[in-house]
């Protein structure tokens, strides 16, 4: 099994979703048990001060001014992860959790924390032994962090609350923990507050989006692709030169990957004949321009994910000159923004795509399909219901595209007055991307029929490749009414695994 080792200087999202979706295993370096050594030493001797220090000797938030006794301060830390775990509603998914532990991990290991080694280990412990506490939608304004979802994951490694098993049995976090030989930790100063402090649940979900729309992006190239030669479109406003007299390198490669699928096409070039058309319709001849963009945006939000994962939030932290100092970095603005940005470009990926798919099976726009693309129009209803379904999908994408980090709910007693809604702005996006993928699905199947339905003109060789692999994955052709939803979600399948984009590659080479 692949093992990730975390240092001092952080990770890469390789490593995030190794962790998170494929269980790797995790160690740490020797480095960074030693960074954590000469922090605690930091923290340790601040605490045998009688001045008060944040975090180590005082409440925390509002509470910031009570000066806490020495024989207090275990049952503080206990108490901040206790109170905190208060979150709300249906369990988060296994890998978004695993994602939140490893990144919190990764910040407790940059020397930065105060926390001691063994605390590190245990949290090393839990992930390898498969153990995911129960952590709930609800209970994140992504300012001090992801409060309440991090204490879900403290909480376990304190041996208390619900966690799920290797075997996706939920139970008491102490049985899981004694089945595989793991000590509950007992905290120290500072210890709690550094388990909850950071924006480690929404970087984790925009890591794991970042990685899905890449795919995504390149299978909606290809359905625009296949969509321009059921339409009888032309290829000529895919051109390299047109694009580098406007030079955004979304919209060049996006532009590149569907000229690459519709080599050697028989059915473009066709928008002359019978019914001849000036242009193509902007769903077409913008594809490019619009799947760029959202590129581009991909882009920046890569940026800001590299600079999360090189980071380390925490509030107070341990400097190399020995102060420990208050700040606010785990404040999520940065990353909440770029979610929904993300959200916003999907929204808009989706609605060209549902263009092109209504077009497809309009009778006075398809030039020359059958209405719907039904086998006998009026005794077969063919992909009208589909279309429903995928425009009821971009409809929700619009609404969830409204960014919840334009929002913001005072709280602490007015100390933590202005919030990130990071949490949100990821939850919102792990949906948006759901959807996104159904909307590829649904054009994919309707471009497939119209090009199957296109008699005597053979499409590109890509295109074919593309629909012999997708009706050999259960994705069926033209043919009279039958129950749809199998079909459709076999689609779905084949987009969200990646078959489609694989199997176009096997013509195309690598898309970018």
């Amino acid at each position: 099994m692949h093992t990730v080792v975390v240092g001092t200087s952080g990770v890469t999202a390789s490593d995030v979703l190794a962790v998170a979706r494929d269980g790797a295993r995790v160690e740490l370096s020797a480095e960074a048990v030693e960074a954590l050594a000469a922090a605690r030493a930091v923290v340790d001797a601040l605490a045998a001060k009688p001045e008060p220090v944040y975090g180590v000797s005082t409440g925390f938030g509002a509470l910031a001014t009570r000066h806490i006794s020495q024989e207090l301060r275990a049952q503080l830390q206990r108490n901040i992860v206790r109170s905190h775990a208060a979150g709300l509603g249906p369990r988060v998914e296994r890998e978004v959790v695993r994602a939140l532990m490893f990144l919190r991990l990764k910040t407790v290991c940059s020397g930065h924390t105060g926390v001691r080694p063994e605390v590190a280990q245990t949290m090393a412990d839990v992930l390898n032994a498969g153990i995911t506490p129960v952590v709930h939608e609800y209970g994140s304004l992504g300012c001090s962090g992801d409060l309440a979802p991090l204490s879900h994951c403290a909480l376990t490694l304190m041996g208390e609350g619900e966690a799920e098993g290797p075997d996706g049995t939920v139970g008491p976090a102490a049985e899981l923990l004694a089945e595989h030989g793991i000590a509950p930790v007992e905290l120290r100063e500072k210890e709690g507050l550094a388990l909850l402090n950071g924006t480690d649940g929404m970087l984790g979900m925009l890591i794991m989006a970042l990685a899905d729309l890449d795919r995504l992006y390149k299978s909606a190239d290809i359905t625009a692709a296949l969509s321009l030669e059921a339409l009888l479109g032309t290829d000529k406003v895919l051109a390299p030169e047109l694009h580098a007299i406007r030079p955004h390198p979304g919209q060049g490669a996006s532009a590149a990957n569907m000229l690459a699928v519709l080599k050697g096409s028989e059915l473009t070039g066709h928008h002359q004949d019978d019914a001849p058309r000036v242009q193509d319709a902007y769903s077409v001849r913008c594809a490019p321009q619009v799947a760029g963009a959202g590129r581009d945006t991909m882009a920046h939000a890569r940026l800001v994910a590299e600079r999360e994962l090189a980071s380390a939030v925490d509030n107070p932290v341990v400097l190399p000159d020995g102060r420990v100092e208050s700040n606010g970095n785990f404040h999520g603005a940065p990353v909440a923004y770029v979610l929904d940005f993300l959200a916003i470009a999907a929204a808009d990926l989706a609605s060209i795509a549902e263009r092109r798919t209504d077009r497809l099976l309009d009778k006075n726009r398809s030039h020359g399909l059958p209405p719907f693309l039904a086998d006998d129009a009026g005794v077969d209803s063919g992909l009208m219901i589909a279309q429903y379904t995928q425009a009821a999908l971009v409809s929700e994408m619009k609404r969830l595209a409204v960014p919840a980090s334009a929002d913001s709910i005072p709280s602490s007693a007015m100390q933590e007055d202005h919030v990130s809604m990071g949490w949100s702005a990821a939850r919102k996006l792990r949906t948006a991307v759901d959807n996104l993928a159904r909307v590829v699905a649904i054009e994919l199947y309707a471009a497939s029929r119209a090009i199957e339905l296109r008699e005597g003109l053979a499409p590109a060789p890509a295109s074919q490749a593309a629909i012999t692999a997708a009706r050999a994955a259960g994705v069926q052709g033209p043919g009279p009414d039958r129950f749809l939803a199998p079909d459709l979600a076999a689609a779905d399948a084949f987009v969200r695994d990646g078959r489609l984009v694989a199997a176009v590659e096997t013509v195309t080479g690598p898309l970018q």
